[in-house]
């Protein structure tokens, strides 16, 4: 090999993250792959510190990575270094996970309770229509007859006086008046004025 490939060979293996950054804006393949094995261990290892989640912290060190090829001709290395750099967008991601995360479960909290809430307001309406409901077949059961048989055609059933007259074969008169005195009976039993 030739003094000048083996200088270059020394020249790739010691350059600096900074250096390979400065590569990876030029679109440098081999040199984000060198980048990766230089940094992924600490990327990796301050996201797992943030998040505490294995899975999590690899797929948060990714994203780091994928953003650092595209976004590494914005690297300004007055401003820092490119480890700096990358350790920045590392924990910055791991932070805004967290947070996601944070959001999700209280909003995931928020719904459940609400749901908890809708499935507790459903339970406690029933149970009251339920209690009403016997209290009208007792008060029912308390009125004559004639009265009762009315009453249930005509508003259990959904007949109009006339049909209610039909049904039972009494004139209308006879029908309404049954209907109108069940009615004040029934409200009298129920303690309704």
């Amino acid at each position: 090999m030739s003094s000048n490939r083996l200088d270059a060979m020394e020249d790739d293996s010691v350059q600096t993250p900074d250096d390979l950054l400065r590569q990876v804006a030029l679109g440098a393949e081999s040199a984000f792959e060198s980048l990766y094995d230089a940094m992924a261990s600490r990327v990796f290892g301050l996201v797992l510190r943030v998040l505490r989640d294995q899975a999590q912290s690899e797929e948060v060190t990714q994203e780091v990575f994928v953003e650092a090829w595209q976004q590494a001709k914005r690297f300004d290395p007055s401003r820092g270094t490119a480890a700096s750099w990358l350790l920045t967008i590392a924990h910055r991601r791991a932070v805004d996970r967290v947070r996601s995360s944070q959001a999700s479960q209280a909003r995931d909290m928020r719904i459940g309770i609400k749901e908890f809430q809708d499935s507790y307001e459903d339970v406690e309406e029933n149970a009251i229509l339920h209690d009403e409901t016997v209290r009208v077949a007792r008060a029912l059961q308390q009125l004559s007859a004639p009265q009762r048989e009315a009453i249930q055609l005509a508003y259990f059933g959904g007949y109009t006086h006339l049909e209610v007259a039909e049904l039972l074969k009494v004139p209308v008169g006879t029908a309404k008046t049954r209907i109108r005195d069940g009615m004040g009976k029934l409200r009298e039993l129920m303690g309704v004025a």
